[in-house]
C-alpha cells in the first residue's frame, strides 16, 4: 500500500470483511515480467477501510475460527484486494506499457483505427486480410506483432491506402457493406489532403531520428499526440504562445520520460536560447489540426494556439494526462520570461550548449513539479 493515491470510494460486497461498505480505489506503480522484460505500470486496486474488523463476526456466523489480533492477514497492509474486472484493466495497462515501450499501437489505438472507418473488429480483419479474430485479440488480451502494427500504422495515417485493402479485399464484404465502408474512407479521404501535405513537411524534419534512440525518448514521432496535447494546453490555459508551448511540450516529454522510461511525443529538442525547441517546430505550427492564430505587436508576431473541439482526445491517456495537469498546475501562471528562465535551471539545459540536441537522459532529470 505504500506509494499509492486514493482516486476515489465505491461500495461494494467487501470479500475481505464480508460486508456491504464503502472502499477505497487507488493507484500505485507496479511491475511484472512481458516477454521476459521487464514492464512498469499504473496498477489499480481496492482496500478495505474496515481493516479487517468484522472477520470475527463474520467467523462466528459461519462456524470459522476467529482471527487473533496478531494475525497478520487482519492487518490494513493486508487488506487490499482486486476484482476480475479489475485485474483485467491492471492486465491490459501492463500490456500497453510494453506495447508504448516498443512504439507499438496501444489497444484504445487500435480501437481508435477501425471505429474511424466505422469497422466492426471482424470487418477490420477481414479489411486486412487477417483471421476474423485477430484484432479481438489485439484489442484484449494479445500483444500485435511489428508487421501487423505496421498494416494498422498504413490505414491509420492514409486513407488512400485503405481504399487499397478494401479493393483488394472487397470481395469478403456484401456490396451494400463495401460501399458504405468505401464511402467513409473516400469522406476521410477529402479532409485528408492539407493534414497529410502538412504532416509530410513535419516528419521529414524527423528522417535522421526514424529509430527510438535517447534523442527522440525512445519513442516514433506521433504526430497525434503532438496535436491532442497542444489542444489540451490550450483549453486549460489562457494566452498559449508558441515559445510557451514549446518548452510545455519539452516538459510533458520530460516528465513523461522520467516516469516511463519514454517519451509522450516522440519530439527531439534542441538547445535554444529561448529555452528547448522542438526540431521543425517551425513546421509543427503549420499543421492543420493546429488552431493557431497570428497576432502582430510592436511589428512582431505572435502565434496565439487555442483548442480544436474536432480532436479525438482518445489519444492521450489518463496516464498523459495525469502528466500534463500536473504540468499546468505548475506553470499556469508562468509569463514566457518568467518559464524560458526556469527552464534554462535545468540540468540539461546547464549541460548543453546553444544548438544541441537535448538527450532524453538529462531530461529525465527535471526538478520536482
Amino acid at each position: 500500500m505504500a506509494n499509492s493515491t486514493v482516486i476515489g470510494k465505491i461500495h461494494m460486497d467487501c470479500p475481505i470483511c464480508h460486508m456491504l461498505h464503502e472502499v477505497e480505489e487507488r493507484t500505485r506503480m507496479a511491475s511484472t515480467l512481458m516477454k521476459g522484460e521487464k514492464i512498469f505500470y499504473e496498477e489499480h486496486f481496492y482496500i478495505c477501510t474496515n481493516g479487517g474488523s468484522n472477520n470475527q463476526d463474520y467467523a462466528s456466523q459461519n462456524n470459522m475460527s476467529p482471527r487473533n489480533e496478531n494475525d497478520k492477514s487482519s492487518h490494513p497492509e493486508n487488506c487490499e484486494f482486486q476484482t476480475e474486472s479489475l485485474m483485467n484493466n491492471n492486465q491490459m495497462a501492463a500490456r500497453n506499457a510494453y506495447r508504448k515501450g516498443h512504439n507499438l499501437l496501444t489497444s484504445d489505438e487500435i480501437v481508435a483505427v477501425r471505429e474511424n472507418y466505422g469497422l466492426t473488429q471482424v470487418e477490420t480483419a477481414r479489411l486486412l486480410g487477417w483471421g476474423e479474430a485477430t484484432i479481438a485479440r489485439y484489442e484484449s488480451k494479445a500483444i500485435q506483432d511489428e508487421a501487423y502494427d505496421t498494416m494498422l500504422r498504413i490505414i491509420k495515417e492514409n486513407p488512400l491506402r485503405a481504399i487499397v485493402f478494401l479493393d483488394r479485399n472487397g470481395d469478403k464484404f456484401p456490396e451494400l457493406k463495401r460501399m458504405q465502408i468505401r464511402t467513409k474512407m473516400v469522406e476521410r479521404l477529402d479532409s485528408y489532403g492539407k493534414e497529410f501535405l502538412t504532416r509530410q513537411v513535419f516528419a521529414s524534419e524527423y528522417v535522421k531520428f526514424s529509430v527510438p534512440s535517447d534523442f527522440n525518448g525512445y519513442k516514433l514521432l506521433d504526430i497525434d499526440k503532438i496535436e491532442c496535447i497542444v489542444s489540451y494546453y490550450a483549453e486549460r490555459m489562457t494566452d498559449l504562445y508558441k515559445i510557451q508551448l514549446m518548452n510545455l511540450l519539452w516538459y510533458a516529454d520530460a516528465l513523461c520520460f522520467k516516469t516511463y522510461s519514454n517519451s509522450m511525443t516522440g519530439l527531439v529538442y534542441r538547445h535554444e536560447s529561448v529555452g528547448a525547441l522542438p526540431v521543425g517546430h517551425n513546421s509543427l505550427t503549420n499543421l492543420k489540426n493546429m488552431n493557431v492564430r497570428e497576432e502582430y505587436e510592436y511589428e512582431s508576431t505572435k502565434y496565439h494556439f487555442y483548442p480544436n473541439t474536432a480532436l479525438d482526445t482518445s489519444e492521450l491517456t489518463k496516464n498523459e494526462m495525469n502528466i500534463l495537469d500536473t504540468i499546468i498546475t505548475k506553470f499556469r501562471n508562468y509569463d514566457i520570461p518568467l518559464l524560458v528562465s526556469y527552464m534554462q535551471e535545468e540540468t540539461a539545459y546547464k549541460q548543453t550548449n546553444q544548438g544541441d540536441i537535448i538527450p532524453y537522459n538529462l531530461a529525465g532529470k527535471i526538478k520536482a513539479l
